[in-house]
């Protein structure tokens, strides 16, 4: 046999077969339940499965469209997924993918808010979220170190990390107007001084494989994925259809003041600022549903944050938590109906949560490559996630606090000091797990879901002896 056909019947034998829509179709529901770990985690399964052992899409192509996510408001893991299944199976491979990868966790994170509502103060789940608690400070803590250590490469970008946390911190200022900040000091600063907020991408490549892909570099691109201002209304309308139909049957049937109605138009707005991952925008979830609307109170925020750690699917996910919790406590469908209630409020929450995630995608996917690599269009955004570190460490001492000192502190003059280190009343417990957790994530490098899991053991079992 000659060189050339052999190496053409190689290549031919190496191709992967073409894939069907019912086969991507299992594997997407897969993903939706081995999805652990975050983003990265997240993204690292994708790359391991789609890239190198399946071959459905090059490494090339997987990073264009990672790029692309990681430039997007949203979850990117998620956005990806739905990106690939679109790239491959057009708008209803997309939908299934990203819908999939969400649905599992909303199931359990339903099923979990109901065992933490109804049965919390229960001795055993009372002590495992005793020690869980603790472990989510130390976890905000690691997040606040991670994103930093990738986003804050100068001196402007420190500078930038440290007037968001100031703002939020000492002025109380909304995390919507932090971000529009940052975004505008970012849009003149890549004019003015660009080489300042140019800053590379925080995934690492993974190994590559020669193998030729299924969407192979070369791929010529499919016909649904060429730009077309037809395509760019229909999907647009669409989508502004699906979000203005169920607000019009809310107003309709509850009125703007129901809690429904409120969720609906604050989750709305929620899921256009979640810049920089779901830490980004905890803040701001915090500053609405327990400052404003009182759907929940700071323990179990921070609950349902340890719950969305520890859950598959994207770390936002802890909004159905808060669907939840708010939908049960405020009794909307009668006390009858509490888990009916809390399971519709975080069906709710979610669907205005990911819906423009999907806009997103299926309408900017043939748009990519008119903002690649556009300092214009990059600036902004790295000006954002600068200010969402400063953002995070204040959401870190936030957590802290209600953790460290549970009853509060006041001052000898009656004001509360809330986050005086010598204040009284501190609960060295549950300030020994956060620092176990703290050096386990940081010296060991122990998985959250592995620190998150020790930690509830430990404080189950300091709350048996006491």
């Amino acid at each position: 046999m000659k060189k050339d056909e052999a190496s053409a019947l190689t290549a031919a034998e190496y191709t992967p077969a073409p894939v069907s829509f019912w086969q991507a179709f299992g594997f997407w529901l897969r993903l939706g339940f081995i999805s652990f770990g975050g983003p990265a985690g997240q993204i690292s399964i994708m790359h391991q499965e789609l890239v190198e052992n399946r071959r459905w899409i090059s490494e090339r192509r997987f990073l264009h469209a990672l790029n692309y996510c990681m430039v997007l408001p949203g979850p990117e893991a998620q956005q990806l997924a739905t990106y690939i299944g679109w790239l491959m199976h057009k708008t209803r491979g997309g939908i299934v993918a990203g819908v999939l990868f969400v649905l599992p966790s909303l199931f359990i994170l339903i099923a979990l808010s109901w065992v933490y509502i109804a049965f919390g103060d229960q001795p055993i789940v009372a002590g495992l979220f005793y020690g869980i608690k603790p472990a989510v400070t130390a976890i905000v803590v690691q997040a606040a170190h991670r994103i930093g250590s990738r986003a804050l490469k100068n001196n402007t970008l420190w500078a930038i990390a440290a007037a968001s946390f100031v703002a939020i911190f000492a002025f109380k200022l909304p995390f919507p107007l932090i971000v529009a900040g940052a975004a505008a000091i970012g849009y003149l600063g890549g004019r003015i001084v660009p080489e300042q907020f140019k800053v590379g991408g925080g995934h690492a490549k993974a190994g590559i494989s020669s193998a030729p892909a299924l969407i192979d570099d070369h791929t010529p691109t499919p016909e649904h994925a060429r730009f077309s201002w037809g395509v760019l209304l229909k999907v647009c309308g669409v989508g502004l259809l699906l979000w203005v139909i169920p607000v019009a049957w809310l107003l309709v049937n509850y009125g703007w003041d129901h809690t429904l109605t409120q969720m609906a138009w604050f989750f709305s707005k929620a899921a256009m600022l979640t810049f920089g991952g779901a830490y980004a925008v905890l803040p701001y979830v915090y500053q609405g549903a327990v400052d404003h609307y009182g759907w929940l109170n700071p323990q179990q925020m921070i609950a349902g944050l340890a719950l969305g750690e520890t859950t598959p699917g994207p770390l936002i996910m802890v909004v159905a938590f808060v669907g939840f919790v708010g939908g049960y406590t405020k009794v909307l469908f009668g006390p009858d109906s509490l888990f009916l209630a809390g399971a519709a409020a975080a069906a709710l929450v979610t669907w205005f949560t990911f819906l423009p995630s999907f806009i997103f995608i299926l309408a900017g996917g043939p748009l990519v490559e008119s903002t690649h690599n556009d300092i214009k269009f990059t600036a902004p955004l790295t000006a954002i996630t600068a200010a969402v570190v400063g953002v995070i460490l204040n959401l870190a001492l936030f957590f802290g606090y209600h953790v460290l000192w549970p009853m509060g502190y006041v001052s000898g003059h009656g004001m509360p000091c809330p986050y005086s280190c010598v204040a009284g009343g501190l609960d060295w417990p549950s300030a020994l797990i956060a620092l176990a957790a703290a050096v386990a994530l940081f010296r060991y490098k122990i998985s959250v879901m592995a620190v998150i899991a020790g930690c509830a053991v430990l404080g189950l079992a300091w709350k048996m002896l006491v």
